[in-house]
């Protein structure tokens, strides 16, 4: 049974990566749910202001520190 040691071990590493990339498929869904949701309560609030506007200040914008 020594040689069917490295074969549990790949698979199980297999198992170990599949599991993790599910979870990270899932948070990456629930984070654009998250998203169409916030989305959703903006329209639904009747606002005229586009989603991706939303914190730009209009007109100069600051000067930016290029020394650091």
């Amino acid at each position: 049974m020594a040689g069917n040691q490295r074969a549990t071990q790949n698979k199980r590493a297999r198992e170990r990566n599949r599991q993790e990339s599910s979870e990270a498929k899932a948070e990456k869904r629930n984070a654009r749910k998250e998203t169409r949701k916030e989305r959703d309560l903006l329209k639904e609030s009747g606002s005229d202001i586009d989603p991706d506007l939303i914190g730009i200040v209009a007109g100069p914008q600051p000067i930016l520190d290029e020394s650091t």
